[in-house]
């Protein structure tokens, strides 16, 4: 085996910003000191090479040096804490009206899935989109006239009317 050092692309304060956000959640919840594999720190990077690079979370973790079942725990204990930090909808637009956008742009696609299941009261299945014949989530974004990210909704089951 052979053993390599790299270089995440992402600026430290980021990853720092992270890290206390998992600070304080582990504090919230009453995790002792030095009780887990991975320091928030080190959890920070795992989570946000996962973003970056794409990567397959049973690599992170070996890069890591936890198991698959600790790595995919990290990562989604990650995802959760920064997902907390996201405005909703009527906070985003409150500040776009604050800010004097005169329109936003509402879109939104279906993220094809082959590993989700439910079934609707007619029998179909939820998770199946008959207009894009496809299983997956639909996912509505709301961007400024910019392009600039504002807002992503929860996930839908690919079956849900798009509502605008």
């Amino acid at each position: 085996m052979v053993i390599y050092a790299a270089a995440l692309d992402i600026p430290r304060h980021v990853v720092e910003y992270l890290s206390r956000l998992l600070a304080a959640y582990r504090r919230r919840i009453g995790t002792p000191r030095g009780s887990r594999a991975l320091g928030p720190f080190r959890q920070a990077v795992l989570v946000l090479r996962w973003f970056r690079e794409r990567g397959c979370v049973h690599c992170l973790a070996r890069d890591a040096g936890v198991s698959r079942a600790t790595g995919y725990r990290y990562l989604h204990e990650g995802i959760d804490v920064l997902a907390d930090q996201a405005a909703d909808l009527h906070q985003v637009l409150d500040r776009c009206q604050r800010e004097g956008m005169i329109h936003v742009i509402l879109d939104g696609t279906l993220i094809e899935s082959d590993r989700v299941a439910g079934v609707r009261d007619n029998g179909d299945d939820l998770w199946f989109s008959q207009k894009h014949k496809a299983f997956g989530g639909n996912v509505q974004f709301l961007s400024a006239p910019d392009d600039t990210p504002l807002w992503v909704s929860d996930v839908e089951p690919g079956s849900t009317p798009v509502r605008r």
